[in-house]
């Protein structure tokens, strides 16, 4: 299970999984974008293995039994990440909430992404260009609430602004790849400098979370239903490139306080002694 990738169904995998073995998690499922008129996927998304047109009430009991799993799979007092989307179908809205308040997580936070380019260009509603991930959190016990963040990541907002992957051989030619910022500030906000943690993404897809988890040095486990896309990630993992070791420093080097709320108040203190 350490740094491995199985194939299968993701339900079956998991729940032959034992309770309380990851320490945290971070994902971005098929967002169930259904058939276009022309009887294509929606943007032309069209993932291996998987036909992504799913009924809507079939799709969400579906996320809420993952989320249960992963809940149960992760440690008391561990985070899980889970990214997606405001959807509409028929003109009406169907927002990630609608199912996520069902699952068994407490919701630490709702954060925006920013991906700073349309979703679709038809003048419909205003262009989506943002997404949703949601910071989930497991209790430890009924009043717990997790300990804070530390001042270097507290300091990012709640809206992520970074494009999503736009160099497709990086990410062999996955149809909806993470960025590589996006598990890595997740992972970094909540495990700081720590390292041989054990972190599942149970759609692993390109692989994007296992070269997150290896630049930072912890073990990762993912689960995916095309094998094409299983060997395809594992090579990634193994031959991370230069621009995305770029890309993980430079987000790193976000997380840094050049001087605390503290220093500041007291350099003022200091600076109206002198007159």
């Amino acid at each position: 299970m350490i740094n491995e990738i199985w194939n299968g169904d993701i339900l079956e995998i998991l729940k032959k999984i034992p309770d309380n073995v990851f320490d945290m998690g971070v994902t971005s499922p098929p967002y169930n974008k259904k058939k276009n008129k022309k009887g294509g996927l929606v943007k032309d998304i069209n993932y291996s293995d998987i036909d992504d047109n799913l009924p809507e009430d079939e799709y969400q009991k579906q996320q809420i039994d993952v989320l249960n799993e992963l809940c149960r799979t992760i440690k008391p007092g561990g985070s899980f990440f889970y990214n997606h989307k405001i959807r509409w179908e028929k003109g009406i809205m169907i927002h990630p909430m609608e199912w996520i308040i069902k699952s068994d997580w407490v919701i630490k936070q709702e954060i925006v992404w920013d991906r700073t380019i349309a979703a679709n260009i038809r003048g419909w509603r205003f262009w989506q260009t943002e997404e949703r991930i949601y910071w989930l959190y497991k209790p430890i016990s009924k009043n717990d609430y997790g300990t804070e963040l530390l001042s270097k990541h507290a300091l990012l907002t709640s809206v992520w602004r970074f494009r999503p992957e736009m160099d497709k051989s990086t990410v062999n030619n996955h149809p909806a790849p993470f960025p590589v910022e996006l598990p890595l500030r997740c992972i970094y906000s909540i495990l700081d400098d720590s390292t041989n943690k054990l972190i599942i993404d149970p759609y692993m897809g390109s692989g994007t979370s296992g070269v997150a988890c290896k630049f930072l040095g912890h073990n990762y486990f993912g689960i995916d239903i095309s094998m094409s896309y299983i060997n395809l990630a594992n090579n990634r993992i193994d031959n991370i490139t230069e621009k995305e070791i770029l890309d993980m420093n430079n987000e790193k080097s976000l997380h840094f306080v050049k001087e605390t709320y503290k220093e500041k108040k007291q350099k003022k203190l200091n600076q109206q002694k002198l007159f």
